[in-house]
């Protein structure tokens, strides 16, 4: 199935590669980029993508407002916040806004076509230094959710792991246990979780709902 996006960035050249590089994906199609928040609130409707990637410091409406006015004319588009910014206060306007996903510009390009990918199959990506602004926000008051139960104790263990930021190949490492085995663990997890990434698993283990 093709991903369709479109981009809302007022920078030129940034727009332009974004474009390029999401173009260029197998399964993904751009289908529209704009340079303002008003622009893409007049076309986006029309386009109708699956997925929006949206800057956030953006000349007159700014991108938070525009996910929010966005998200009530198109509820189930999903919206990636794409910016330079990882100040606490962004991120969470922007989630509460109606953003799927918060990341960071300077991520590798096939981080960020694994995101859109993600986004579309429900998750909620996120660049690691957002997520563990996210997870340390949530870690003050919560608690394990119910879900967490389910887990074995190797489970437990890695889903651990997954919050603090460990990759794939250090949890490997740090349970001298191989990748593969990672994996299977991994997608236990997500399964008894009912989530699709990282970020999600994490929440639920420090009490995000």
């Amino acid at each position: 199935m093709m991903i369709t996006i479109s981009i809302i960035e007022d920078q030129h050249d940034m727009r332009e590669s974004l474009a390029a590089c999401l173009g260029n994906a197998p399964g993904l199609r751009c289908v529209g980029t704009h340079a303002t928040a008003e622009d893409g609130l007049q076309n986006i409707p029309k386009e109708n993508p699956d997925v929006v990637l949206m800057d956030i410091n953006l000349p007159g409406m700014n991108g938070i407002q525009c996910v929010s006015h966005l998200k009530k004319r198109m509820p189930k588009i999903q919206v990636l916040m794409l910016t330079t910014y990882d100040e606490g206060d962004l991120i969470f306007d922007s989630l509460r806004a109606g953003a799927n996903g918060y990341l960071l510009k300077n991520m590798p390009q096939e981080e960020l076509v694994e995101a859109v990918q993600q986004v579309h199959a429900g998750g909620a990506p996120m660049s690691l230094q957002i997520a563990r602004k996210v997870i340390n926000h949530f870690h003050q008051t919560g608690k394990p959710a119910s879900d967490v139960a389910q887990l074995t104790v190797r489970e437990l263990e890695i889903l651990r792991l997954l919050a603090k930021g460990y990759m794939y190949k250090e949890i490997a490492d740090h349970l001298a246990i191989s990748m593969s085995t990672v994996r299977t663990h991994v997608s236990a997890v997500y399964e008894k979780l009912h989530v699709h990434s990282r970020t999600e698993a994490a929440m639920k283990l420090v009490g995000r709902e």
